[in-house]
């Protein structure tokens, strides 16, 4: 049999497109290299069962697929070519360079998963597509974070290893020594390789792969090439193609029904509309807000919520006078999605998020409601907003911008790729308070840092754990170390005690997990600190999402007001609580004890979640079902919603209207 495949091989290896071959065996090698150095990598997490073979099996399909889609130019070139082409001797010089070159990229391509696997434990996605175009921050961030002369000295040093090897093999001389067809056959052999290319392509498919129990596993089976391209195919998604729905009117029905439950009255007379009322009792405060979003501050670094950290001292200081939610949890994986949540109030639809899509402008936000009570809106970020599209985003629903890009040089102490150390940003923050208040205007603030983020650098001496060396342990310690620092020096501030401080993430530091959707990472703090007294210190240990962080704001302000939020008010609402989750993908409803999953072509997943050990078990029997209708309600009410430019600003006009003494009876 071996003697058999090795003939066959040596005969399609002298064929002019025998250099494909050589090519497509290469390539799938360092796939697998790739596949077995990351199964390596994630050893503790990996289960070692018969679904570990299925993915290395569904992975050399994958390999083999994409490495003819990949080949397809190459195939292409050599049919063009003339029949004695390769007789001249730079034509086998260029021919030799051009094997090196792709024997290059492929080990390139192995060394950028890695450094990806290590950073989102998963292949290539949505997020190395936004990489793409961000590339100024992607590469300097790469510049400070690994040590690229030698990854490049070492991948240059491997491909001469491989490609000597290769040649050792004879095939490259064969290959050239036999290229000599005439442009009947040349074309023939290409159709073929073209067909064989077009099979893979339209028959493959991620949505294919198998739902593993592990998704660790799932990862594994894919092909770095592949997915990078699937996700550049499905950076966004129409809900109402892929997933399952309902009919529109009963969608919205359910969805009225759940978000009822705060005691909010609906308003106008469009059946496909969130608009409702929400009515607090008592005067409304006037007090100021700063909310801080942190990025990657999963609740697991807060010895709050993990008595074994000893990061966060200043945190847990803060808890202490706060209102601490302990059970809140981020509606995405990405600092995007975040601000989606907590500015919108909106389920994270697939795909994109809506800070980076298109018409995008003049959209329901929290700080349209601060904006149309006076106040002063501002969006404070310590790196330069136009990456994923902030500037954009906040500029047009309100807000002012307030950028790396508008510092000078000695306004910056410290800065990194992602931007300046979280000092500078308060102090810049500060100053943006005092202005607002020098003008006597109340003032909401969302101020971005993005000190917690590879390479984690920050500056020297400013706590016990060097920059950089000591990996996010450091960059979560100095981060706590410049709150502390920034509420101290805010307490020397007029305004001081009239404000709300809020500490709240965009997601977790890692979105990684065995599950679909592992629930646990998605755990993120929320503390409320009000110096004056306004709002009590305590806890809420009801289920809570991001989505509902704007109507508890409100809320505690004893706001009345007409809104489009998806969330509510967590103090007021009956009934079962919920929290949105999701990827760019899968779309997840988090309930106490269960987990239904909404996935492209239809698909859905019931779960039981045990939350002490984080594990998931399907749901079967007459337990299934009961959850899959809320689920789509939801995510297709929030896709249509955005989709027909109906989660728009309330005008003033409309907001006087809702707010008059009949409107105010409801």
């Amino acid at each position: 049999m071996l003697p058999r495949i090795k003939t066959s091989f040596f005969k399609l290896l002298e064929r002019r497109h025998g250099g494909v071959l050589i090519f497509l065996f290469l390539f799938v090698a360092v796939a697998l290299v790739t596949r077995v150095a990351l199964l390596v990598k994630s050893s503790q997490s990996i289960t070692p069962d018969v679904s570990l073979l299925a993915a290395f099996g569904w992975g050399l399909v994958f390999d083999l697929g994409a490495s003819l889609l990949f080949a397809t130019p190459a195939v292409l070139l050599l049919a063009l070519l003339p029949a004695r082409f390769f007789e001249h001797i730079w034509a086998r010089a260029l021919a030799h360079i051009a094997l090196f070159l792709a024997l290059g990229l492929c080990l390139f391509g192995a060394v950028s998963e890695w450094v990806f696997w290590d950073e989102f434990s998963a292949r290539f996605n949505f997020i190395a597509v936004d990489y793409l175009v961000y590339t100024h921050e992607v590469i300097d961030n790469i510049r400070e974070s690994y040590p690229m002369p030698w990854i490049f000295a070492g991948l240059l040093t491997c491909a001469a290893l491989l490609y000597t090897f290769v040649l050792r093999t004879g095939w490259i001389g064969r290959w050239l020594d036999d290229a000599t067809e005439n442009a009947r056959q040349r074309w023939l052999a290409s159709f073929c390789w073209f067909g064989a290319a077009a099979i893979f392509g339209f028959a493959l498919s991620l949505d294919r792969l198998p739902s593993f129990n592990n998704n660790y596993h799932r990862e594994l089976a894919k092909n770095g090439v592949w997915s990078l391209f699937a996700a550049f195919q499905n950076n966004e998604l129409d809900y109402d193609q892929f997933y399952a729905t309902l009919p529109i009117d009963t969608a919205f029905k359910k969805l009225h029904t759940e978000l009822s439950v705060d005691g909010s009255r609906p308003l106008g007379n469009n059946p496909h509309d969130t608009l409702r009322y929400i009515r607090n009792e008592g005067p409304e405060q006037r007090l100021n807000v700063i909310q801080i979003t942190v990025e990657s501050l999963s609740a697991n670094f807060l010895s709050t919520f993990n008595p074994a950290s000893r990061l966060t001292p200043e945190l847990e200081a803060l808890a202490s006078k706060s209102l601490v939610f302990d059970n809140f949890y981020a509606t995405g994986t990405r600092t995007d999605r975040g601000m989606e949540a907590l500015t919108l109030s909106i389920p994270p639809t697939p795909g994109r998020s809506l800070v980076k899509r298109p018409h995008n402008e003049n959209l329901f936000t929290l700080g349209s409601i601060f904006r149309s009570r006076g106040y002063d809106t501002a969006f404070v970020y310590g790196g330069f907003g136009y990456f994923d599209n902030m500037n954009y985003f906040f500029g047009n629903n309100g807000y002012r911008v307030v950028d790396r890009a508008l510092a000078s040089k000695s306004d910056i102490t410290f800065a990194n790729a992602w931007g300046a150390c979280d000092e500078d940003l308060y102090r810049w923050s500060m100053r943006e308070a005092d202005r607002a208040y020098a003008e006597e205007k109340p003032f909401f603030h969302f101020v971005m840092t993005t000190s917690n983020h590879r390479p984690y650098t920050y500056p020297e001496g400013k706590i016990d754990l060097p920059s950089k060396i000591s990996g996010r342990s450091g960059a979560v310690k100095y981060t706590d170390f410049a709150i502390g620092q920034f509420i101290r020096e805010a307490s020397t501030r007029p305004w001081f005690k009239n404000t709300i401080f809020v500490i709240v993430a965009d997601h977790c530091a890692s979105s990684a997990g065995k599950t679909e959707l592992p629930v646990q990472n998605y755990h993120i703090p929320l503390f409320i600190y009000t110096p004056g007294g306004q709002i009590a210190p305590g806890r809420i240990a009801d289920l809570t999402s991001q989505v509902d962080y704007a109507p508890t704001l409100l809320g505690l302000l004893n706001w009345s007001y007409p809104s489009r939020f998806f969330g509510w008010d967590v103090r007021k609402a009956t009934g079962d609580r919920r929290a949105l989750i999701g990827n760019y993908q899968r779309l997840g409803l988090y309930e106490p004890g269960k987990l239904t999953v909404l996935k492209p072509l239809r698909g859905t997943s019931e779960y039981n979640y045990d939350a002490s050990s984080f594990t998931l078990s399907p749901r079967t029997g007459s337990a299934t079902g009961a959850t899959v209708d809320e689920a789509i309600a939801y995510y297709q009410s929030a896709s249509y919603l955005y989709k027909n430019k109906l989660y728009r600003e309330i005008t003033p006009t409309e907001a006087a209207t809702y707010t008059s003494p009949q409107t105010a009876g409801l």
